[in-house]
């Protein structure tokens, strides 16, 4: 029997399948369709309001203490448009759709989907601030053990990261993975896991997460900071008044400030760890203010407030640190609950006076097919876009596990 015409519908949906298997970051992530767009279609810019969890603070006794709901909620801008373009013969068009996903939409869309990952991916540094790692006598970073990976799971909870069923990831560079597979291999998994493991191996699940390996691990250059202490006291939010620093911070490294401690997100209660921050932005040597995620929010008169990030302000001359050790080349592998990150997608618009367009939705994912005649050069051009944006919704819900390169 004769195939049948391929038709525009159906390889717009299978690129759509194609787009979302092919990268496993994606597939463990949030990911949502904006279906506002689906009649007229997106523009570059479009955003989508993300609603953040409520936070509050338990009283204790009878007498009630009456709090406001102080709703939060953040922008995810859908601004980034990637696509693949391809000349499209009518050849290929009598293939069947197994042929023609095999032979050119598969490396279409795991091109495509690698890239896009990678851009999401970039949003660690700077996104997050959360960081663990092993090191040696000299300070320098090596590969993480299984007490780094437990770090890491501790920093979570503290967080209050969701932990449902497969709701906790470890996405890990291809280096790590060959360091770290035997190490883990062996642990909490039934014979089935570990067997899988010895076969393919890759990690599965240990350690209560389920572990994968993407090529698009962020590889971070620390700045060269060697000193610096903080300008005043009682300091509150993103921008941190500091003395003249020696050296350079760059965005994504780490940094805690002597006596600034973490608190426990439930109970508002210290963790006896510094509270990390994450630099948002270069600071060139002798600068005098540092970004800085997430905002020191302290508690106020000795009591707990809602969203709170550390136990108490920075003092004075508070002397500042760099996690992350200066000048060093260090992967930035990630642990972290899928919710942390979110990848939105909305359908983009269908053009007329061409040949064909559709567009196809699925597990929160749009992509758009447009084919069109070149008159000049006698080929039908074919392009598939995707548009999106993706925004680190929780961002203490992630926790960077560095490992040296």
């Amino acid at each position: 029997m004769a195939n049948s015409l391929l038709t525009i519908s159906m390889i717009t949906r299978e690129a759509v399948r194609l787009f979302k298997n092919s990268n496993l970051f994606i597939q463990n992530i949030d990911t949502q369709y904006d279906s506002a767009f689906a009649r007229d279609g997106a523009k570059i810019g479009s955003t989508l309001k993300i609603r953040l969890p409520n936070d509050y603070v338990v009283r204790t006794g009878a007498a009630i203490s009456v709090q406001d709901t102080a709703e939060q909620n953040t922008t995810l801008t859908v601004s980034s448009q990637k696509g693949v373009d391809i000349s499209f013969s009518t050849v290929e068009r009598a293939l069947s759709l197994d042929d023609y996903s095999t032979r050119v939409l598969a490396p279409m869309m795991n091109n495509l989907a690698g890239n896009v990952a990678a851009d999401i991916m970039s949003g660690v540094n700077g996104g997050v601030a959360n960081y663990v790692s092993s090191t040696d006598g000299s300070g320098n970073t090596i590969n993480p053990t299984v007490q780094t990976f437990l770090n890491a799971l501790a920093v979570l909870n503290d967080n209050s990261a969701p932990n449902s069923d497969s709701a906790r990831k470890v996405v890990i560079d291809p280096w790590t993975e060959t360091a770290t597979v035997a190490t883990l291999a062996g642990l909490f998994n039934p014979s089935q896991a570990i067997s899988a493991q010895f076969q393919t191996g890759k990690m599965k699940n240990a350690l209560g997460m389920d572990w994968f390996m993407d090529q698009t691990i962020l590889k971070h250059t620390a700045g060269t900071f060697s000193a610096g202490t903080v300008a005043g006291a009682n300091q509150t939010g993103t921008t941190l008044t500091v003395n003249a620093i020696t050296g350079t911070l760059k965005k994504g490294d780490i940094i805690t400030i002597a006596g600034v401690f973490a608190v426990n997100r439930v109970t508002k209660v210290s963790t006896g760890k510094l509270r990390q921050f994450s630099v948002q932005a270069d600071v060139g040597n002798g600068g005098t203010s540092i970004t800085i995620y997430p905002a020191i929010v302290p508690a106020s008169g000795g009591l707990a407030v809602q969203y709170q990030t550390v136990d108490a302000s920075p003092l004075n001359t508070a002397v500042i640190s760099l996690v992350n050790k200066a000048s060093e080349v260090t992967r930035y592998n990630i642990a972290y609950a899928s919710q942390a990150v979110t990848m939105a997608t909305a359908d983009l618009e269908l053009p007329r006076g061409v040949h064909e367009a559709a567009r196809a939705t699925a597990d929160g994912l749009s992509i758009r097919t447009v084919t069109a005649y070149v008159v000049g050069t006698d080929q039908m051009i074919t392009r598939l876009d995707v548009l999106y944006g993706y925004l680190f919704v929780k961002p203490e819900w992630a926790v960077i596990v560095a490992d040296k390169i």
